[in-house]
């Protein structure tokens, strides 16, 4: 078990799959008086409970946290290299933030102008 500021993560379960080059963890977090937390810190304290893993090598698959609980639970990967882990869907790499110089940023929105126009004037007027 770990302990992170009054949150308690345990691993559940623990299942080696050598054939995906992967551990599959199943992970409970009590979180009393805090919110839940997020996906960063998840692996953060994932990362320091399993040996050998590292923070850009973890792959969260499900969360779940009960309505009025503070427990979350949910199920994890670690892979063993970074060759094995871009075998996940694109989504779930794009979601996790791994190889982001592959994907493509949205062109930013054109700035709005602060003055309105004419018929945005009237409009607002209006007559009653």
């Amino acid at each position: 078990m770990y302990v992170d500021g009054g949150m308690n993560v345990e691993i559940t379960e623990r299942k080696e799959n050598p054939i995906l080059n992967r551990i599959e963890l199943s992970w409970q977090w009590r979180h009393t008086g805090e919110p839940t937390p997020t996906r960063a810190k998840i692996i953060e304290a994932l990362a320091k409970m399993e040996p050998g893993a590292t923070k850009d090598r973890i792959i969260i698959k499900s969360v779940d946290t009960r309505f009025g609980q503070p427990l979350t639970s949910g199920s994890a990967f670690v892979y063993g290299d970074q060759e094995s882990l871009e075998k996940e869907p694109k989504y779930i790499l794009e979601r996790h933030a791994v190889g982001t110089d592959d994907v493509e940023q949205a062109p930013a929105a054109p700035a709005e102008s602060e003055e309105p126009t004419a018929e945005e004037v009237e409009i607002a007027g209006g007559e009653e």
